[in-house]
């Protein structure tokens, strides 16, 4: 090829890369200049901008929720998700899927089937890793530690957070539940955690930055930020001490007698705040599949409440100048319209009789003659006013309002003994029971004392709110009176604690038979109930007792009732009137908080009292009974020291109440079989016991255990014939 030729072909390569350069430059110009050109989506300018552009989640703590004292009753904590490797191409991988999954299944409380099936799968399918389903979600920091111990290949964990409840079941359908979703946002789904999720939630934030190509923030770049607000602490009205006294009596009930559902409730008397409220059935919200009901029995059980009524049906006679104490009517039955209303003892009455007498004796015959004076208008009016038929306005989701439905005849006359006409919540009852204990003026009830940002700063402070004044002080005063009759002029004294001087009106009504006119006909088909306050002269707080179908006796019911009386009045302090045939034996405990174990052991048993230790710790953090709590001599008090390494105790020749009590300070799962004091247990003495434990004891039989006996001493049926 001659230089000619050679020199052309230069030429023509220079043109033609000239030329691809010349079109290559218009083509970026135009890409430049465009808006119509996109990129992943995004038009230039928009690609170039946010190509290293990162958002960040800042997550929002979820506020906690204490008891009055600042104790802790829900808070957020880590929690963790058990993992396993299953890929064989993966370095750390489940070697042998058998033996993982029979190390695993006791750990996770899951059949080795369970996780041999899970295991087995990831290994089939060539997953990289599998999960557990529920069983091995939300794990503690203990099962996550035994796990590690077995150094298991191809174990491992995420973690995640979720809602702890440190006291398992205690006030449970009051602070309620919250659960982690699939986001790791935690939502409130009943009581105070459903009704102020929003509060407690808090609002998460982010954080927009520059990053790298590995994703890591670029050095001095600025970045925009939009700061989380974590949610609110919620301190609520529940005093731990009387909710533990409360727990208690739930648990003797559920323990000894066949019961449907029961409540025991306490109001502060001189604000409204509710300072316990205990419930079965209940549940733990650390395990949601104990939630067997939804519905919270303090604000969303409506019943008819039988003869606790009274009390109103005769402050309102009283407010309207229709009653005179020692008037006198003839007890036994009466005849409304085309009915015959019975007095509770088969229509036998009690002769003829004051109108205080019947109060005090209960009499549905004094009730249908007050009526009769009050009218249904007037008697409807004065329910209303008292707060029956309405909600309360408590903080609690689920309030019902019950009912006051009352019409002329024989509705008028059972509405006033609580059977017929009316339905109500024990929140109502309480509320009522207010005006009396007040000198007539009505409290609003009330579960949270306050409200605190993240700062500290309050947000909201509850107290004492007056609703009215809604009958007269000397009608009040009255009433107080007669309800001293109840307890201490009538035939039985079982009703009178040993510490105080305790008044109230009893109740015994018919269930109304589902989906048909009518009562049911058992025995023990009743909803038996007490309505009370203590001390008589200036009453500090009030109680409403409750259970529907309990198979237990009266006297029965009595001592379960009067016994925490007694220990909610030596706690607040309140206890002047023991009896002197008990002092010699009766021992008045100290706080013992902070001083050693041994100290306080030996102390304790030099007085004659039995000492149960919890856990193996130095020093002393709570303790049962209470500080202030009078116990007579051979009592059992139970010591918690600042260690979490548990042991079974012997509990053999123990009461059901005490294995009760010991194991609700660690969140053990008590089950039971027959009646009296433990004979077997199902964990061996000395063996190492967490909150995952489950403990099964066996009664025996015990010759001074009361017989069951029918509970109604007094019936307030509205139609015997």
């Amino acid at each position: 090829m001659n230089k000619r030729v050679t020199k052309n072909i230069n030429k023509i390569m220079i043109i033609f890369v000239a030329l691809c350069l010349c079109l290559a430059i218009a083509r970026l110009s135009y890409i430049c200049l465009t808006k119509d050109t996109f990129v992943d989506g995004k038009t230039l300018k928009e690609f170039a901008s946010s190509r290293n552009e990162k958002k960040q989640t800042l997550y929002a703590s979820r506020g906690t929720i204490f008891d009055m004292s600042g104790e802790a009753l829900a808070q957020s904590v880590n929690s963790y998700n058990l993992i396993a490797y299953t890929n064989p191409n993966y370095e750390n991988h489940v070697e042998n899927i058998e033996e993982t999954a029979k190390a695993l299944a006791p750990l996770l409380n899951a059949e080795e089937s369970y996780i041999l099936e899970r295991l087995q799968k990831g290994v089939n399918t060539g997953l990289f890793q599998v999960e557990f389903g529920t069983k091995g979600r939300n794990l503690t920091e203990t099962v996550k530690k035994k796990i590690e111990a077995l150094e298991l290949p191809g174990i491992d964990f995420t973690e995640g957070v979720q809602r702890y409840y440190r006291m398992g079941s205690f006030a449970s359908y009051i602070i309620g539940y919250a659960k982690t979703n699939d986001d790791g946002q935690i939502n409130g789904e009943l009581g105070v955690e459903g009704y102020y999720n929003k509060e407690l939630s808090g609002t998460d934030g982010y954080r927009i930055y520059q990053s790298d190509a590995l994703g890591y923030p670029l050095p001095d770049k600025t970045f925009i930020e939009e700061p989380e607000e974590n949610g609110h602490d919620i301190y609520l009205t529940i005093d731990s001490k009387i909710q533990l006294i409360a727990e208690n009596v739930i648990k003797n009930l559920t323990n000894n007698y066949q019961l449907t559902w029961g409540i025991f409730a306490v109001m502060d008397a001189e604000t409204g705040a509710i300072v316990a409220s205990a419930t079965t059935p209940s549940y733990n919200p650390n395990d949601l599949n104990t939630l067997q009901e939804s519905l919270n029995p303090l604000v969303s059980y409506t019943y008819e409440p039988g003869s606790t009524m009274k009390t109103f049906t005769w402050a309102a006679a009283i407010e309207e100048g229709l009653y005179k104490g020692d008037e006198k009517y003839h007890s036994g039955s009466i005849e409304v319209a085309d009915r015959t209303i019975n007095d509770w003892n088969n229509g036998e009455g009690w002769g003829d009789i004051e109108f205080d007498t019947g109060y005090i004796y209960s009499s549905n015959v004094a009730a249908s003659i007050l009526a009769d004076r009050l009218g249904v208008a007037n008697l409807s009016d004065y329910l209303y006013k008292f707060g029956f038929g309405k909600k309360t306005g408590i903080e609690l989701a689920n309030e019902y309002a019950g009912g006051v439905n009352i019409e002329k005849g024989p509705s008028l006359a059972t509405a006033a003994f609580g059977q017929g006409g009316i339905e109500i919540t024990p929140i109502q009852m309480l509320q009522a029971l207010s005006m009396i204990a007040n000198d007539g003026v009505m409290l609003k009830p009330y579960i949270v004392d306050k409200i605190v940002d993240e700062n500290g700063n309050i947000i909201k402070q509850n107290g004492r709110v007056e609703l009215g004044q809604k009958i007269s002080k000397e009608t009040a005063k009255q009433i107080r009176e007669l309800m001293y009759g109840v307890t201490y002029k009538n035939t039985v004294s079982y009703w009178q604690p040993k510490s105080v001087t305790f008044i109230g009106k009893t109740g015994t009504a018919q269930i109304t038979a589902p989906g048909q006119a009518g009562y049911l006909k058992g025995e023990y088909d009743t909803i038996a109930s007490f309505a009370g306050m203590f001390p008589k002269d200036d009453p500090k707080y009030i109680v409403y007792f409750a259970t529907k179908q309990l198979v237990a006796s009266q006297p029965n019911f009595a001592h379960i009732l009067t016994t925490a009386v007694d220990d909610i009045a030596s706690y607040a302090n309140i206890a002047t009137e023991v009896e002197n045939n008990y002092e010699d034996n009766i021992i008045t405990l100290e706080n013992y908080k902070s001083q050693t174990v041994e100290s306080v052991k030996n102390n304790l048993e030099e007085k004659g009292i039995k000492v149960e230790i919890i856990g193996d710790g130095k020093y002393v953090i709570n303790q049962y009974p209470l500080q202030n709590t009078k116990i007579v001599k051979n009592a059992r008090v139970f010591i918690m020291s600042n260690s979490y390494n548990y042991l079974m105790p012997d509990v053999k020749g123990w009461s059901l109440a005490d294995v009760n009590t010991y194991m609700s300070f660690i969140g053990v799962k008590v089950t039971s079989s027959g009646y009296g004091y433990v004979e077997s247990q199902s964990i061996e003495p000395k063996t190492p016991i967490t909150a995952e434990s489950r403990l099964n004891v066996i009664l025996k039989a015990n010759d001074n255990i009361p017989k069951s006996e029918p509970l109604p001493q007094e019936s307030e049926k509205a139609n015997d014939s």
